[in-house]
């Protein structure tokens, strides 16, 4: 999939959870680590995927191959190197029923 289709698809999801009150203190946060990688994070809590489970993701090749997905406090948390961020994007949204 396209990373403009995975865009997309995320913003139709965070849409979705907009309800007047999620977006004042909640939402989505896409950053950059310094190891150099990237760090998706995406507030659950009341949402419907706050008590959905997901099956932690993690595979490490080596210091610039590596991708990290977990659920912890709330949050899908996604990590990974430089190369990764359409991958960490596809598991949130696999996750989401999105993909």
């Amino acid at each position: 999939m396209s990373e403009l289709n995975l865009i997309t698809k995320l913003a139709d999801w965070y849409s979705q959870q907009c309800n007047g009150e999620w977006e004042h203190r909640s939402g989505i946060d896409i950053g950059t680590l310094d190891n150099p990688g990237w760090i998706l994070k995406v507030n659950l809590r009341e949402t419907p995927l706050e008590a959905v489970k997901f099956e932690p993701i993690s595979a490490t090749k080596g210091e610039s191959d590596w991708i990290d997905c977990q659920k912890r406090d709330g949050q899908f948390v996604g990590a990974g190197d430089p190369s990764k961020l359409a991958l960490i994007l596809e598991h949130f949204l696999r996750f989401a029923g999105k993909l």
